[in-house]
């Protein structure tokens, strides 16, 4: 090494100092951005949200996380419609189960209502592992459509769900495949269960949710987006 030589120590902190300056400048890819979203969870607390039923929501790691159920987080703001909402979540263990509440016709004062006569978007049974029918798949309108695509990604990996409120009709897509394209009056299969949805109408807006299961089912939101639609 000549006396004009840099010291090797000296060049790897160089280069180091370069990079972090570079990539310090990088958008974050977590985070839904541009075409007009809007965040409703801020990665710190619960602000604007409200739990009932049992159990509990709460903010670990910058991630929603639950315990117990079967209870709802809901939005208290405002109702929604003629929007895209985009939910990206995890599964704890291999496969968990939750879900998307859409179209709450008021302001739910305990779990069971939303269930009944809102819409429950599912979260749970992975194609592989599903022990239920097909009306009980991730992005599936629980109880009432089958799914146009099984293209939800067991615990651990990250899913991305973008739910959209067109009118009358919902549109589910599921880490870029479409689930469910369902049109108010479209025909659904009949009630089986006392815990399943009634069947009839919903209004095109309403009040939207996260749910919690129960003890043995965890699922973890680090995206809760809303983005109006493009208007015609």
């Amino acid at each position: 090494m000549t006396k004009y030589s840099t010291p090797l120590s000296l060049r790897a902190l160089f280069l180091f100092l370069c990079w972090a300056f570079i990539f310090s400048g990088q958008p974050k890819q977590s985070k839904s951005s541009g075409g007009n979203w809007r965040q409703l969870f801020n990665g710190k607390d619960l602000s604007g949200w409200k739990q009932v039923g049992d159990g509990s929501h709460y903010v670990e790691d910058g991630l929603i996380a639950s315990h117990g159920g079967m209870g709802l987080l809901y939005w208290t703001k405002e109702k929604f419609s003629n929007c895209t909402i985009r939910v990206v979540f995890k599964m704890q263990k291999f496969n968990s189960n939750s879900g998307i509440f859409i179209r709450i016709p008021i302001e739910p004062r305990e779990a069971w209502m939303p269930v009944y006569y809102g819409y429950e978007v599912q979260i749970d049974n992975h194609p592989e592992t599903s022990n239920e029918d097909e009306y009980h798949i991730t992005g599936t309108l629980y109880s009432l459509t089958k799914p146009l695509a099984k293209s939800g990604k067991p615990g651990p990996e990250w899913n991305t769900m973008d739910i959209t409120l067109d009118g009358p009709r919902t549109i589910v897509f599921l880490n870029g495949e479409k689930v469910t394209d369902y049109k108010e009056g479209d025909p659904v299969p009949e009630r089986k269960f006392d815990f399943e949805p009634y069947r009839g109408t919903r209004p095109n807006a309403g009040y939207i949710g996260l749910q919690n299961h129960g003890n043995d089912d965890i699922v973890y939101f680090k995206e809760v987006a809303v983005k109006p639609l493009a208007k015609k």
